[in-house]
């Protein structure tokens, strides 16, 4: 199993100093937050793309996924400026060398069946780039579809390998779903599984893993059964909660933390 950190846990940190945090914590990969007040997003060029490339390369850390924030199932909007959106963040992780790009639902109020197809058909016309590209496109268990049964209505009605899952474990618990079940629904479609651990429902803000209440042990001995060569990605979400710790300290207890309960769960 391989362990990654989203950079989202480490708001604006230049990509040198996320590769050493990397290195030094123990962790092969990165997801890496897609937003203009981030090093990297689809509005750099080629040689900035290139440098990222390269400090990856050098420091022997993946670049995991391109998490962006283009909502699939959102109601009306500009079709053409989130068809290029897609483009664009798909363009920049065959760049990057990235495996996946993350999207959000976004379906809001409306009605699930129109969330549904107004999701799939978007994907569904992003995966044939996608497919060209290498890249695949995930679509994470959030919000709108926030259960693992919210986000295999979406997936079964595109039916394309390139259109996946990335299994949020905050979001699944959230919406009352147990890990046996999300599990099951995902599987399939899985891309990998974003870890966090928080106090409450009512009290979101990031905790070390292992000191709050979501089911980790249980999700990852679920994922421990798929096999040895999936990603567990630490989310912590900094960004939202600057007045939580910081995360550089915690990574090094967080994977052993990890490793811990994979290990329990073989």
């Amino acid at each position: 199993m391989k362990f990654a950190f989203s950079t989202l846990g480490v708001p604006g940190l230049p990509i040198p100093e996320v590769v050493a945090l990397a290195n030094r914590t123990g962790y092969q990969g990165v997801e890496l937050r897609a937003h203009p007040e981030e090093p990297v997003h689809p509005g750099i060029d080629e040689r900035e793309r290139a440098a990222v490339v390269e400090e990856f390369k050098r420091g022997g850390v993946e670049i995991l996924t391109v998490a962006s924030y283009a909502r699939v199932a959102a109601e009306g909007g500009d079709e053409d400026r989130l068809s290029q959106e897609l483009d664009e963040l798909i363009r920049l992780a065959s760049d990057l060398g990235a495996s996946y790009i993350r999207v959000f639902p976004g379906g809001g109020d409306q009605d699930p069946e129109a969330a549904d197809a107004t999701a799939a058909r978007r994907l569904g016309a992003a995966a044939p780039l996608a497919a060209e590209a290498g890249v695949r496109i995930l679509l994470e268990t959030h919000d709108s579809h926030r259960t693992g049964a919210d986000a295999m209505r979406v997936l079964g009605l595109v039916g394309h390998p390139q259109v996946g899952a990335l299994w949020d474990v905050m979001h699944t618990w959230l919406g009352g779903e147990r890990p046996v079940t999300s599990h099951a629904s995902l599987s399939p479609h899985l891309g990998y599984v974003q870890v966090k651990d928080i106090a409450s429902a009512q009290d979101t803000t990031p905790l070390a893993l292992g000191a709050g209440v979501l089911p980790l042990s249980e999700c990852a001995g679920l994922f421990a059964g798929d096999g040895d060569d999936g990603w567990l990605c630490w989310e912590y979400e900094k960004r939202w909660y600057p007045a939580a710790a910081d995360l550089p300290d915690l990574l090094i207890p967080g994977r052993e933390h990890l490793e811990a309960l994979l290990a329990r769960g073989h």
